[in-house]
């Protein structure tokens, strides 16, 4: 998807600095006319592209935002990448990221707290009162 955006960006600023190179118009103008028409062609074209890929941005765009908070969890887990080799496929289809025998061990993981029962609430194992 970004190596689209890019060449189309790229072609949209080509387009007007090509029309600029071209010949001086002949006698009739057609050259100059033809250009002109090409510049207002590629335009429209690129526009109507660039109309068509904005929903497509904007929901990658919530989707990478939605995927920040697993990514920093991850991040904080692996540590640092250069402690690990290149990633191996096994025949089975799974991906093997092997940590480096050299590599210093891994921070320990503080566990995080259970969650515990508000001090008034009632306990599940406690009878209810049924009415």
């Amino acid at each position: 998807m970004t190596r689209i955006a890019a060449t189309l960006a790229l072609c949209l600023f080509l387009t007007p600095a090509q029309a600029q190179d071209a010949p001086a118009p002949d006698k009739d103008g057609d050259v100059g006319e033809g250009f002109s028409l090409l510049n207002e062609g590629a335009k429209l074209l690129f526009r109507g592209l660039m109309d068509e890929m904005e929903p497509a941005m904007r929901d990658m765009g919530e989707a990478m935002g939605d995927l920040q908070p697993a990514l920093r969890d991850l991040l904080a887990k692996v540590d640092d990448l250069r402690n690990y080799e290149a990633p191996e496929r096994l025949p089975n289809g799974d991906i093997l990221i092997r940590r480096k025998a050299d590599a210093p061990p891994l921070p320990e993981e503080t566990p995080e707290p259970e969650e515990t029962p508000a001090p008034d609430a009632p306990s599940p194992d406690a009878p209810g009162i049924e009415l």
